[in-house]
């Protein structure tokens, strides 16, 4: 097997997994069963994946989500997506150079009836709110189909090795993702009223009030539903920048299920664009993973994710550079640097501040759009319809779990469910879990030299308080009314127990322990750690830092060591002069060489940027139409292909509209592109029914 495969990982178990074969290009390669062909071929070293139709230039993994077609690959003849399509033992699998042909139809082509239904709720999405929801209607016996477009239920909790923030009370807070999306799915395989369709994909809703599905990827089937809820969570952002369709530029999700679910290492070298909370856990995964992380570049003045994100990537070694924005993605057929540079007050690079990176990809990670195309249909063609999650408001999974859990009472109680009754509190908890961070406060170490004492270094406000149970004592207190408030320790230093389970425990390791009963000079300082026990050990010599990653010096390890043999947060004991051992946060675990720039910047062309990734149009060929007087999107399409290609305008439309407002055309004299009928691609046969499974209709 492959040497980017993810060997060990200190939250993840390495499953065993049957071995088959597959052929690229002719070559045999090495795969498992139940895997991608994309998580196959990055397993096998192979980022390129075709070449693009228009100018030859090499296509890598994008989205890893099945709504762009930038994995395109020709399996046995036919054209799928490399992100959603498994691959087969004895697979030929071919790059989709240019416009491929297709196979030729020697038998006469058959049709057969198409899957024709009527349910009480169709749930698109099984994430974190399609679950919660699907749960509380199958406890109350409601009949529900919760269709999702890949194998396995969870949405992008399946991706989350970390602990969850949120209320403990509500919504599993201090459980870690993937561990949520297993328990979410336990509970809705309870309920028989509840059937579930995985690597089916809604297509589109109707004006007549039905939903078209591609069902397990061949079947097309037509769901007449009385109540329609929309969970079908977010897409990632594209960002405009030279070089940004490079092999090696993809979104933070793409990495994520390459790391977390496909167990493979698709970097070694990774710098990230995006400073929300998405950019620094990715980040934070790549490093567990065993990936380099060469920095970070925020537009604004500040990350905006939680601090205890951003803290965690800093007191590791990563370099976190706020007012700074990309300015390309270089190499030759793969990425092999990137430049960055300075912003001032309007966003705008300031010349002189360049510096060019070496590194092997990029990760963007610039913010979430709703999908939420069903809904508006729906709405428009008057289908009885609810949107819950980040469909309807971009926020965290756990604000989306109790989205879900409101959404399916609501549609509980408006089909007449008596049981059904949504506690008035429960809204006042929704709006508490998505709301984004609060104030942040310079960080205040306890006075206290004596006993045992817990530094909490969380001092911005944000929705979490697990840490309040985790302490037999009740040291550590948070406003139950207000779970946003800042967590404080309560004083009494004598009364703990040295258990350790607010340090393994908190979600963001904002805390660590300082035991000054021994030795008062030199106390024994616990540190929460999630990298594998292998990488440290007793008697080590470890460089320790402070929140903002200060270096504060060397010290010795005492021991590594689980809270419990369940846990896979780790805690090391380390001897810290009493100077320092409070403001300790955290361990250093990569090495500045890596984060070096290169001693020249590689120059850019902001013209030749390509915002539309499907058909490679650039900003230079959208300009010239808007300067020669063009405000119609559609008419733009026509022209130049722009919005035309296999996303259906999902990635560009922003892009072309910020080229607008930059050309000073006002939004108000634009006309958008018209919504494109079907969500992704698909055959017409499909459609048709050609050579389709017999069905029954039922009425």
């Amino acid at each position: 097997m492959s040497d980017h495969r993810i060997r060990q990982h200190p939250i993840l178990p390495i499953p065993e997994r049957a071995p088959i074969e597959f052929y690229w290009q002719g070559r045999k390669l090495d795969a498992f069963e139940g895997e991608t062909i994309a998580a196959a071929l990055f397993a096998n070293g192979e980022h390129i994946f075709g070449h693009h139709h228009k100018d030859g230039s090499p296509l890598g993994i994008f989205c890893a989500n099945g709504q762009c077609s930038q994995c395109m690959v020709l399996a046995d003849g036919v054209p799928v997506k490399g992100c959603m399509e498994l691959v087969r033992n004895g697979q030929r699998i071919e790059p989709a150079d240019g416009l491929p042909e297709l196979p030729q139809v020697n038998q006469p082509v058959s049709f057969k009836p198409i899957l024709e239904r009527k349910v009480k709720v169709l749930i698109i999405g099984g994430g974190p709110a399609g679950l919660s929801a699907a749960i509380e209607l199958g406890q109350r016996g409601v009949e529900v189909l919760l269709v999702d477009d890949k194998h396995h239920l969870g949405g992008k909790l399946v991706l989350q090795t970390h602990r969850f923030f949120g209320s403990t009370k509500a919504v599993y807070a201090g459980t870690r993702g993937i561990d949520i999306a297993t328990r979410l799915e336990n509970d809705l395989r309870k309920h028989p009223s509840v059937e579930v369709w995985l690597n089916s994909t809604v297509l589109a809703v109707f004006s007549d009030k039905k939903v078209g599905i591609l069902k397990d990827g061949h079947e097309y089937s037509v769901i007449e539903p009385d109540v329609l809820l929309v969970a079908s969570g977010a897409r990632e952002k594209f960002l405009a920048f030279k070089g940004n369709t490079l092999p090696g530029v993809f979104g933070a999700g793409a990495f994520q299920t390459l790391v977390n679910r496909d167990l493979v290492r698709p970097a070694e070298k990774l710098f990230i664009v995006g400073g929300g909370n998405v950019g620094l856990i990715a980040g934070y995964h790549a490093l567990q993973a065993g990936i380099q992380v060469v920095g970070l570049v925020e537009a604004l003045p500040e990350c905006g994710g939680y601090k205890v994100h951003k803290d965690k990537l800093a007191r590791m070694g990563v370099p976190i550079y706020t007012s700074h924005t990309i300015l390309s993605a270089n190499g030759e057929g793969k990425v092999e640097s990137v430049t960055i540079a300075q912003v001032d007050a309007d966003f705008k690079p300031v010349a002189g501040t360049e510096k060019s990176f070496e590194c092997d990809s990029v990760l963007i990670a610039v913010g979430l759009d709703p999908v939420n195309e069903f809904y508006l249909k729906a709405r428009q063609y008057g289908l009885n319809c609810y949107v819950g999650g980040d469909a309807e408001e971009i926020a965290e999974a756990s604000a989306a779990i109790f989205s879900g859990k409101i959404r399916g009472m609501e549609i509980a109680r408006a089909l007449g469910v008596e049981t059904a009754e949504i506690p008035v509190e429960w809204y006042w908890t929704s709006e508490i879990l998505k709301s984004k961070p609060g104030d942040t406060f310079s960080e205040e170490l306890p006075e206290i030299e004596e006993g045992v004492v817990p530094v909490i270094h969380c001092t911005q406000e944000i929705p979490c308080d697990p840490c309040t149970g985790l302490c037999s004592h009740g040291l550590i207190y948070i406003d139950t009314k207000d779970i946003r408030h800042v967590p404080t320790f309560l004083g009494n230093s004598y009364c703990c127990e040295v258990c350790e389970k607010c340090v393994a425990g908190c979600p963001g390791l904002a805390i660590t322990l300082v035991n000054y009963r021994e030795n008062p000079d030199l106390p024994v300082v616990s540190i929460p750690y999630e990298f594998t026990r292998q990488t440290i050990q007793a008697e080590d010599q470890v460089i320790v830092l402070d929140t903002e990653g200060k270096d504060l010096g060397r010290v010795e390890v005492l021991s590594v060591h689980a809270v419990n043999k369940d846990d896979k947060t780790l805690v090391v004991q380390v001897n810290a002069p009493k100077e320092i051992a409070q403001k300790i946060a955290g361990i250093k675990v990569q090495d500045e060489d890596v984060t070096h720039p290169l001693d020249h910047y590689i120059a850019h062309i902001e013209d030749d940027t390509i915002v539309c990734r499907c058909e490679h149009v650039t900003a230079g060929e959208i300009r010239s139409l808007i300067r020669a007087g063009y405000r119609d999107m559609n008419e733009i399409k026509t022209v130049s292909r722009a919005g035309m290609g296999a996303c259906g305008g999902k990635t560009c439309v922003s892009l072309i509209l910020r080229l607008f407002r930059e050309e000073g055309i006002t939004r108000e004299e634009i006309t958008e592109y018209s919504k494109r009928p079907v969500f992704i691609e698909v055959p017409l046969g499909i459609l048709a029914g050609a050579n389709g499974q017999e069905n029954n209709t039922n009425d």
